[in-house]
């Protein structure tokens, strides 16, 4: 997927989603995150050892016409750096997905491989970090690196976007400046994150964003975030976006996941 000495220049030139994130799957602009992640591709976990690991960056993953984003952090070593969609294969994303099936936003409420029949609802999903990092801590500038990426992203789904979804403290950091760049006006001093914050970007459209805490293990397991705490601020992200939700469809078998 994608030329393999893709690097960030001025994507300006972009069109579409589908190129986009055609040009995402080639970057090679963060020496750190290309050896993490293709060294995580070839040893493998031992639970994993007959995939066949993506082992690229890893594009964001929805309808190019979505009303509603998701931002993630970064995709994880042996989920999405595994499967090659954005919180696929995780605990991270069987939380995620099973809220977003909660509130009519997917189809089903898991997320196991890129063939697994999983289709979204007028939401996509992304990240501010497109390769997995070590410990799951990308650096600032690598940060920086991937917000053009994002950038882009945003400005190819403007016309269609009206609320925004975001996980985290580091989400909020580095997304805020991404949507300034986008062309809305974020406000200053900029809000801070919590959960359940909501503020109104002025724009033409006008974007409700929101934040939420992460759907890490160490906040799932703990209590911090809980299932019912994550379907609330969906729900309302997704009304502010103007969506109907999507009536329960029983999961569909995709063709059997890639290995070796």
């Amino acid at each position: 997927m994608g030329n393999a000495d893709t690097e960030l220049t001025d994507l300006t030139d972009l069109t579409d989603l589908d190129e986009l994130d055609e040009r995402v799957g080639g970057c090679r602009a963060c020496p750190r995150l290309v050896a993490w992640r293709e060294e995580v591709a070839r040893t493998r976990r031992a639970a994993y050892a007959s995939w066949d690991y993506w082992g690229r960056p890893v594009p964001g993953f929805g309808p190019a016409d979505a009303a509603m984003l998701v931002v993630g952090l970064a995709p994880a070593a042996h989920g999405g750096n595994r499967t090659g969609r954005m919180f696929t294969g995780d605990r991270s994303g069987d939380v995620l997905y099973a809220a977003l099936h909660a509130v009519g936003l997917a189809s089903q409420p898991t997320a196991t491989h890129r063939d697994d029949g999983l289709v979204l609802h007028g939401v996509r999903v992304t990240a501010p970090v497109h390769c997995a990092p070590p410990d799951n801590r990308p650096t600032p500038a690598e940060r920086e690196n991937c917000r053009p990426w994002l950038v882009d992203e945003l400005r190819l789904l403007r016309p269609t976007l009206r609320s925004v979804v975001i996980l985290g403290g580091f989400g909020w950091q580095a997304t805020l400046p991404a949507l300034a760049a986008a062309g809305w006006a974020v406000p200053r001093p900029r809000p801070a994150f919590a959960h359940g914050a909501r503020v109104t970007l002025d724009g033409d459209p006008p974007l409700a964003l929101f934040g939420c805490y992460h759907v890490s293990q160490r906040n799932t397991f703990t209590g911090l975030l809980t299932p019912a705490m994550l379907r609330d601020v969906l729900a309302a992200a997704r009304d502010a976006a103007g969506l109907t939700p999507a009536r329960p469809s029983p999961a569909r078998p995709g063709p059997a996941p890639s290995r070796t």
